[in-house]
């Protein structure tokens, strides 16, 4: 049974994350955001009732769930994670992807966030969740209450994961919609509250008919953007008094989305009074991790990121080359 890797091995991982958050020709020169969204994603498929889903597998890897729409461009922050992980093989993707991201909350500004290893990889995909359990931005109070209770959140804790978008911007591509929330997508901060109730938003309707809200300031030529579950913290009476608090005082706000973070990247986790795992999958192998992902690309019904027969589905790899080429 291969032995669970010690703290000194984990800093070392942290530091080159650290390094590779610079990306110049990627979103506001910055893979922090998306790095975050990697590990907001691979986590939020926990389902307190089944007890199925979560950061344990690292089920993005496979098809099935790594080509749900709601993951759509996460393909780029998996990919600019492959050099840590090609130095660091021993290291499962499922603790690199939650360890990215609180890395990357941290060099953004934003508060120490407790992390503990220890994840395995999945062997097959038997033991995805079903898709559908991610957020929809178009959505409204009565949405977020589903899928966030789902992993056992209350309405605080719900506003103050929300406010990870101080971070990064939407792309209709992907998405469906466009734009940054605030002005510095790349900086932690509490900003996301003050203008959601500061400014005066107004509907907008998208090219590719999907509505959102924006505002546009004529003097710095800037729109911003909101979705509408992000209007629903405001008007929802539940929801908008935390979103008054964390607008009103930013330590409170740090402080409350570190502890929801480190809940979230723990929902399924099961751990002894040591801190080991014990979910089934860990018992088979403890630590193992899943090989580096494949430099060729796979078909899309057969496709894992693991490096046996498969990668990327052909349609990301194309996409993919450019960010490759630059890594």
């Amino acid at each position: 049974m291969a032995s669970k890797p010690s703290t000194q091995d984990f800093d070392a991982v942290r530091k080159d994350i650290a390094k590779l958050l610079h990306q110049p020709e990627y979103d506001d020169g910055s893979a922090g955001p998306v790095l975050v969204r990697l590990a907001w994603h691979s986590s939020g498929t926990y389902d307190e009732a089944t007890d199925t889903g979560g950061s344990n597998g690292a089920g993005m890897r496979y098809e099935a769930e790594g080509g749900d729409p709601a993951n759509a461009g996460l393909q780029h922050a998996r990919l600019f994670l492959e050099p840590v992980k090609a130095k660091y093989p021993w290291i499962t993707y499922a603790d690199l992807w939650t360890l990215a991201g609180i890395v990357a909350i941290k060099e953004m500004g934003g508060p120490d966030i407790e992390w503990r290893g220890g994840r395995t990889d999945y062997v097959d995909d038997s033991k995805l969740p079903p898709r559908g359990r991610l957020p929809d931005g178009a959505q409204g109070s009565d949405h977020l209450r589903h899928v966030f209770g789902r992993m056992g959140f209350t309405d605080q804790e719900i506003v103050a994961l929300s406010g990870a978008h101080n971070l990064g911007r939407c792309h209709s591509d992907r998405s469906g919609f466009e734009g940054a929330w605030v002005t510095n997508p790349t900086r932690f901060s509490n900003q996301y509250f003050r203008l959601l109730r500061s400014l005066d938003w107004k509907k907008k309707k998208l090219p590719n008919g999907v509505e959102q809200f924006m505002n546009y300031d004529e003097d710095s030529d800037t729109e911003l953007m909101m979705l509408p579950t992000d209007m629903a913290l405001q008007t929802d009476p539940h929801f908008s008094p935390w979103v008054k608090k964390y607008a009103e005082d930013r330590e409170v706000f740090f402080g409350d989305f570190a502890k929801g973070f480190a809940k979230l990247l723990e929902l399924g986790i099961q751990r002894d009074e040591e801190g080991m795992i014990t979910n089934p999958d860990n018992e088979l192998g403890g630590y193992i991790a899943a090989p580096k992902k494949a430099s060729r690309p796979g078909k899309p019904e057969r496709a894992s990121d693991d490096d046996v027969e498969v990668d990327e589905a052909e349609p990301l790899a194309r996409e993919n080359r450019q960010f490759r080429a630059r890594l």
